[in-house]
């Protein structure tokens, strides 16, 4: 019997196959290698720049369209993807920091000389927690569609008793500003009144923060443990490991792409 987790990955796959089977051609060459997994189609381009793209045993230009039935292949050695799993600590911009502040890549290129990978999604200053952190531009798109529903999971800190008046609001969805939330979940914990596991599908600005203000509390602390599979475990902030092995390989199973 497949679990929830597998039967998602079982469902994206043949979604994906669905869709690639239904596109018409002729289709721009960067575009099939989107679709296929190997590159976004930026990369796509950069690779088709510089030779390594074969149409039927030529190499591809810029702009080609291919016919269904073409021979597309993936020519020579492309840059060593990285994925890393990060601690953002409190205070530290996700991105564009103003003068004197500081953020994510700027603390990597200042302690760990790492200047090659980039954010995956926001966590705003005043949050904690994880953050993926890649080169690997094929994974941005299926990490942050909301309709792939890929889990998102907080630990919330909250300034009073959590009651199930707001947990089942969470799971029916909740209005913000015009808005309804997509269904979340929140479980009390067992030891602390004030504190809730919070689970979501997507990825709104401040989202929590707002869903919790539209139901009369505010947030004190809020640490992200969980992205797919991908979980803080024991990084502390400014703290990061690499994303690699069985863990990387159903990271992106579940995004559906190819390692």
């Amino acid at each position: 019997m497949l679990n929830s987790n597998s039967l998602q990955c079982s469902i994206q796959s043949l979604f994906s196959m669905v869709l690639f089977r239904s596109m018409e051609f002729p289709m721009r060459i960067n575009k099939y290698i989107s679709t296929k997994g190997w590159a976004s189609r930026r990369e796509a381009d950069v690779l088709i720049d510089k030779g390594l793209i074969l149409i039927n045993g030529k190499k591809a230009v810029i702009g080609q369209k291919i016919e269904e039935g073409d021979d597309v292949q993936l020519a020579g050695k492309t840059k060593e993807k990285k994925y890393l799993a990060y601690y953002k600590g409190r205070g530290v911009l996700t991105t564009c920091p103003a003068v004197g502040e500081i953020d994510i890549v700027g603390r990597l290129k200042k302690d760990y000389k790492i200047t090659d990978v980039n954010p995956i999604g926001r966590l705003d200053k005043d949050s904690e927690g994880l953050m993926i952190l890649s080169n690997d531009g094929r994974i941005t798109g299926p990490l942050l569609d909301s309709n792939l529903k890929h889990e998102k999971v907080y630990d919330v800190l909250l300034d009073k008793n959590v009651t199930s008046i707001l947990t089942q609001s969470f799971h029916n969805g909740v209005n913000i500003e015009g808005y309804v939330t997509k269904p979340a979940k929140a479980v009390k914990h067992p030891k602390n009144a004030r504190r809730v596991t919070i689970t979501l599908i997507e990825g709104k600005k401040h989202q929590i923060r707002r869903m919790c203000a539209a139901l009369g509390y505010q947030v004190q602390d809020l640490k992200r443990i969980q992205v797919a599979n991908i979980e803080l475990g024991k990084l502390k902030p400014n703290q990061y490991r690499k994303i690699e092995g069985k863990e990387l390989s159903e990271f992106l199973k579940q995004l559906n792409v190819q390692e």
